[in-house]
């Protein structure tokens, strides 16, 4: 009975290891290629199907099933611990990523589909009682399907990031195959071989997990062009800082959020215009913009009592406040009396929002995915229209016009098809591009502004020439994007897709 619950935890186990698997596969190829849904659609796609073969092909398997057994569990801990590597190694290094991707999804899914015909066949050859057996054996895989899907989004992935997690879950499929060799030696052949390579292998899975942050520094150094000085994965993003000289840049999923260098361009460029068309300058609502420096902009005015600022994570917001170089490049602004900061998402804090704000400026990432389209809904900009007073000013980053022309008009219509009187506009900002933006309002707005505060790069003269497009930079037949019909996202993923 002992040994008939151990194997039946063993169940759970390698199963919690075969989600976590298909989630990391699916999350890493996200972060690097964009996309998620058509990552998720095909990890899963393959992964069931490399399971149906493998489970096929488990019934060629007839004898030494203990041995077979041992060997798939150090198959699937090695290339499942590996995998987090082999996929960035290969996204930097090869053109072929995709190949890559799908022949781990295939070896591993093919594995996990032997795991447990194999293991049925060793418990019912033991306990004789295949009604017993097949009931609790997929009970116990499902609860431990349960586990590692909850498991990986909220405790592994954030707090461990991508390395660790699949070292760590590689470690579990390596220590079911030690549970097995040592409770069941007289059934293992070649005893000692196979104690020896687990053991060696268990190893190399701990090392891995034990410096996993160094690992995690010296693979993203190729991915960034100068040198990583911080990397952390949050709950909601995997935040990455690198410094050449005095220019200090902080990437947010693989996407610059700002380069020192010239960051100044483009948050005058979102506040100013707006603030300038302002009547009242008072009460400030930044949605987004974690980084500080919107805030630094806004602070300014002297006339500014209170500037709210709502960002979903903690850690990018603790980051910018506490970092002396950022702290300095944004002016203490996270610190400053007049901010009140929220934790929170900026579309529930809309929805749950009475206050009306002079000014609303929405900095948040570009829309690549469905958490983020959500924030360039026309329902969005309805609930930001609620939150504005009569006069008040809307101002939205927008993506680029070049890059992403498609997505930029979605943007500058779906603000418009809400009643607001919409005028887009744009400018380069050389770590970007060419940059967009789009200042809306319940009244017209004119081209003319006067800028009364300090400013880098504005003038009353060269915002004029921000109005002006160029016929590549323009396109007919946009849709807006809503809820149940995320245009924005489609557009700017094939923008994504044709550049990259």
């Amino acid at each position: 009975m002992a040994k008939y619950r151990l194997l039946m935890l063993t169940t759970m186990i390698i199963s919690g290891c075969s989600i976590c698997y298909e989630l990391i596969i699916s999350a890493l190829s996200s972060f690097l290629k964009g996309d998620s849904v058509l990552q998720y659609s095909i990890t899963i796609g393959i992964y069931m199907f490399a399971m149906g073969l493998g489970s096929y092909l488990s019934k060629f398997f007839k004898n030494n099933l203990f041995n077979w057994f041992v060997s798939i569990e150090i198959g699937v801990g090695l290339i499942g611990g590996l995998s987090t590597i082999i996929l960035f190694l290969a996204n930097i290094y090869l053109v072929c990523y995709q190949i890559i991707m799908y022949v781990i999804i295939l070896i591993i899914g093919i594995f996990v589909g032997m795991e447990i015909p194999i293991l049925t066949r060793i418990i019912e050859n033991n306990e004789n009682n295949l009604r017993v057996t097949i009931s609790s054996i997929f009970s116990f895989d499902y609860i431990g399907g349960l586990i590692g899907s909850i498991a990986f989004p909220l405790l592994l992935l954030p707090h461990l990031g991508y390395f660790c997690t699949a070292f760590l879950v590689g470690s579990l499929n390596i220590i079911v195959s030690l549970i097995i060799i040592l409770s069941y030696k007289k059934n293992i052949t070649h005893y000692n071989k196979f104690l020896s390579a687990t053991i060696l292998i268990l190893s190399a899975m701990i090392i891995g997990t034990v410096f996993s942050e160094n690992i995690s520094k010296f693979v993203e150094n190729g991915l960034y062009r100068d040198k990583v000085i911080f990397v952390k994965q949050t709950k909601y993003q995997h935040i990455v800082l690198t410094k050449h000289r005095d220019d200090l840049r902080l990437f947010i999923n693989g996407n610059v959020q700002f380069s020192t260098s010239d960051e100044y361009r483009y948050h005058e460029a979102l506040v100013h215009p707006a603030m300038s068309k302002s009547t009242k300058k008072e009460n400030v609502l930044i949605l987004g913009g974690g980084d500080g420096l919107a805030a630094r902009e806004v602070l300014k005015y002297p006339t500014i009592k209170k500037v709210t600022l709502v960002d979903l994570d903690r850690d990018i917001l603790e980051l910018c406040r506490d970092n002396h170089t950022i702290a300095n490049v944004n002016n203490n602004s996270l610190s400053n009396p007049k901010m009140e900061i929220i934790v929170d998402d900026a579309y529930k804090f809309l929805t749950e929002n009475t206050f009306k704000y002079d000014v609303i400026l929405v900095d948040l990432p570009d829309p690549n995915n469905e958490a983020l389209n959500k924030l360039y809904s026309n329902i969005f900009y309805r609930l930001c229209k609620n939150s504005l007073t009569e006069n008040g000013i809307l101002s939205v980053q927008s993506t680029s016009p070049y890059f992403a022309t498609k997505a930029f008009w979605c943007i500058n219509k779906t603000i418009e098809s809400e009643g607001f009187n919409v005028l887009p506009y744009h400018l380069e900002v050389p770590s970007f591009g060419d940059w967009g933006f789009n200042i809306a309002s319940q009244k017209p707005i004119d081209k003319e502004f006067d800028f009364t505060v300090d400013t880098k790069y504005l003038t009353a003269e060269n915002s004029q020439s921000m109005f002006y497009f160029g016929k590549d930079e323009t396109t007919a037949d946009i849709c807006v994007n809503t809820l149940s019909k995320p245009m924005l996202m489609q557009y700017y993923i094939e923008a994504d897709k044709q550049w990259k």
